[in-house]
């Protein structure tokens, strides 16, 4: 007798749509045939709603330790509690390197903060911030080889940026080792003589971040970044892209061929510059990097993520509580944009959001869903097929959606440690139901049933995606 049999599901994958009945046993999936009269210890009732493989979230920021003095809202218990119950099974938060650092003691600190405390699987992704000799020659192909194959490097923000030869040095690493390299695209001197002309003129309120970063400064960054890749033949992926000149370079670039890959973000599909001009600092909810944009970009988001400019959808969860002397609020309601911590929380609303707005609004496919926000993930950091899909052999991570509710995002319904949802009151059509990790049923009904010591640590092979 099997632990677990998911009856009358209609499955769907990145690339096929089937009704039939799921198998489970020992954590993994091991048939998918239909009217099944096998026996298991427990049988659920799919309706024939859709079951679709867990969500990865494969860029969210989960107690990250920070140099300003402010405190990231969610540890690895709300913060793997609050995806789960959106519908994600695996999350690939940060290990964040800053000067000085070894990469080891980075990488073992990550594992003490998340290990007994997450619900759900979990990989690392790194954050190289030095580049010295002794990282790049032993310690980055060492972590490499130990399943850290991706990590992120920024063009931005003072105790993380890296200048153009640093780049170059650590792309010639990840194309000897096979490693994925993650962009954050800025140009970081543009960023700081705008905000210096923006505060010599008392424009300091948090609609001026948007300001700060026009999209000139993503689009040229994006541009030299690729170029860079190009000099020494090295992949990379952009993270958290944002606007219409940008998506147009990308695709340029993929179109001749070169192999750059590109994520994207719900804020760039429900939020703009509009909404950090709120009263009484309220625009402070709404501060990340890049800052939302236009109505306009919106639309080239979208027309990016259905021709395939884009391959992952990912939240770049990096919440700070609002009303708190270590969040938002840390300097203050009069402290200068530049001074806001740089963030806002989507772990639980990425997937309802996009199934609503996409799939149901016939924006893109079912498949294209399931590719974004599992598949493709799974096959750029190395986890798949264990991974991203529904098929024998792989981990039993499912979720059945209803997709006949209608309600309103509130914030008092969801289960991150932050005081507020940039998407308060925002419609929704879609409700994961019944979420299940290695065969485990962690949410049903809407209802918390397993522990937070569930989750483990994954670690990452060289993705063939991307070489």
């Amino acid at each position: 007798m099997i632990d677990l049999i998911i009856k009358n599901a209609h499955v769907a994958t990145a690339t096929d749509t089937f009704k039939c009945d799921i198998g489970i046993d020992k954590e993994k999936i091991i048939f998918l045939e239909k009217n099944t009269k096998q026996k298991s210890k427990e049988i659920i009732d799919a309706n024939n709603n859709f079951v679709l493989p867990g969500g990865i979230d494969a860029h969210c920021h989960i107690d990250q330790p920070m140099k300003d003095g402010s405190v990231m809202a969610d540890n690895f218990e709300t913060g793997s509690l609050s995806a789960a119950f959106g519908g994600t099974t695996t999350i690939i938060p940060f290990a964040c390197q800053y000067k000085g650092e070894n990469l080891r003691e980075v990488i073992k600190d990550y594992h003490q903060r998340a290990e007994n405390k997450s619900y759900i699987d979990y990989a690392f992704h790194t954050i190289i911030s030095d580049v010295n000799k002794k990282v790049l020659g032993q310690e980055l192909p060492a972590i490499i080889k130990d399943g850290y194959s991706h990590f992120k490097i920024y063009m931005t923000y003072e105790d993380l940026k890296l200048n153009d030869k640093d780049i170059l040095n650590v792309l010639e690493v990840a194309g000897k080792e096979k490693a994925v390299v993650m962009i954050h695209a800025e140009n970081d001197d543009c960023i700081s003589w705008l905000t210096e002309k923006l505060e010599e003129k008392g424009k300091t309120g948090p609609k001026y971040h948007s300001f700060a970063r026009p999209d000139v400064v993503e689009s040229e960054a994006t541009n030299r970044a690729i170029s860079l890749s190009r000099i020494v033949n090295t992949p990379i992926l952009f993270v958290h892209v944002s606007e219409k000149e940008t998506i147009d370079i990308i695709r340029n670039a993929q179109s001749r061929g070169f192999k750059i890959l590109a994520e994207t973000c719900p804020q760039y599909l429900f939020l703009t510059k509009d909404d950090l001009d709120k009263d009484d600092f309220e625009g402070a909810k709404f501060i990340c990097s890049p800052p939302p944009r236009t109505v306009e970009d919106q639309q080239h988001v979208w027309r990016g993520l259905n021709n395939g400019t884009f391959q992952i959808f990912s939240s770049d969860h990096a919440a700070f509580r609002f009303d708190d002397d270590k969040g938002k609020m840390m300097n203050g309601k009069n402290s200068s944009f530049k001074k806001i911590p740089n963030g806002l929380p989507g772990l639980e609303t990425r997937l309802p959001l996009l199934f609503t707005y996409g799939v149901l609004k016939n924006k893109i496919s079912l498949n294209k869903f399931v590719e974004l926000t599992s598949t493709n993930p799974a096959k750029i950091y190395g986890l798949y097929p264990r991974k991203g899909t529904i098929a024998i052999g792989s981990d039993a991570d499912l979720v059945i959606w209803n997709t006949k509710v209608k309600k309103k995002i509130t914030n008092k319904d969801l289960h991150h440690n932050v005081d507020y949802t940039p998407y308060e009151d925002k419609e929704i059509n879609t409700l994961a139901n019944t979420v299940i990790s290695r065969g485990t049923i962690v949410v049903k009904d809407q209802k918390l049933l397993s522990k937070n010591s569930h989750g483990k640590f994954l670690k990452s092979e060289i993705s063939g995606f991307v070489y």
